[in-house]
């Protein structure tokens, strides 16, 4: 990973710089200023195409001609380092600087004088997070590549108008496909159902299921957005979320993640005996994924366990057996 420390003070570069390479970092580039931070990273100079040369910037705040606040904004507003940590190093007790840095689109901070201990507990948060930025963006366009590859592809929409998630033909084609991303381990699949949508679209109408079902969906593409799955709907009131590579115990994690959060939504359900707002049953399954047939079955075994469930009190958890 490539961290690039930015301080006026040439003893706070050393410092940080010497407690980095004593920790097992190499690739270390220390600037001085801004200015120089955005000739290292390619700011300010005509569009590119070219990639990042920074996975972390740690950067100083109090700084002379441009602040380490005003330089987090300008490297977050190019598309290339607009998910790159930013780890601010501040010797102010000002909560509001700090407050200042977050909006700028911080991600962490840490105080001065320098503590090796907190330093590198924050490096390592900070690449872990850029690490699983990276398998995300890699997942997706993945996808998009597979997408652009289905049939009639002009015909049939990706993104289901009504939850803001993918179609379910996506989700079919992805488990269909013979990559091998796909084909690597293991693969999780978790089909999440709203308890008893149907006795609500009887009794309240389409309208008040339709609301429910996007309220949930919002509540789904929150808890989705914090892990790579592809998350699709499947009509009903039913959404699938696909995780390759994804575990058994990560797995239920999840599921247990996406029963709360639509819980937690408050969403008013006359029809719900579970409790006084709108619920959610999850069934997971998870097993290998050789071949297509393989994932097809895990996927019909999810959905079948959790269309079970919902119609009655749900607002569980269950597992599903292929």
């Amino acid at each position: 990973m490539r961290i690039l420390i930015v301080d006026d003070s040439e003893d706070g570069r050393e410092v940080t710089e010497a407690m980095l390479f004593a920790a097992g970092y190499e690739n270390i580039t220390a600037v001085e200023s801004a200015t120089a931070a955005y000739g290292h990273l390619g700011i300010g100079g005509p569009e590119t195409e070219q990639p990042a040369v920074a996975d972390l910037v740690l950067l100083d705040v109090v700084m002379p001609e441009i602040d380490g606040i005003e330089a987090c904004a300008r490297i977050r507003s190019e598309r290339r380092y607009s998910s790159i940590p930013v780890v601010m190093v501040t010797s102010l007790a000002d909560a509001d600087s700090l407050a200042n840095a977050f909006v700028a689109g911080a991600n962490d901070y840490i105080t001065k004088p320098v503590n090796r201990i907190e330093l590198l507990a924050r490096v390592r948060s900070a690449l872990k997070l850029k690490a699983e930025l990276d398998r995300r963006e890699a997942r997706e366009r993945e996808l998009l590549q597979l997408v652009s590859e289905l049939p009639r592809r002009d015909a049939l929409p990706c993104i289901d108008e009504a939850t803001g998630l993918f179609t379910s033909h996506v989700a079919d084609g992805y488990l269909a496909a013979d990559a091998g991303f796909i084909l690597d381990g293991e693969i999780s699949v978790i089909a999440l159902a709203i308890d008893r949508i149907e006795a609500c679209l009887a009794s309240q109408g389409a309208a008040t299921a339709a609301a429910i079902i996007a309220e949930v969906a919002r509540a789904v593409r929150a808890t989705a957005a914090r892990v790579d799955v592809i998350a699709a709907a499947y009509g009903g009131g039913v959404m699938v979320l696909i995780a390759p590579g994804m575990g058994y115990s990560a797995a239920l994690a999840l599921a247990e993640a996406l029963r709360a959060s639509v819980a937690a939504a408050g969403i008013p359900n006359p029809e719900s005996i579970a409790a006084d707002h709108v619920t959610a049953s999850v069934a997971v399954v998870t097993g290998a994924a050789r071949s297509s047939s393989d994932r097809s079955r895990l996927l019909k075994a999810a959905i079948a366990s959790v269309s079970k469930v919902a119609p009655a009190d749900g607002n569980r958890v269950v597992l599903a057996f292929v």
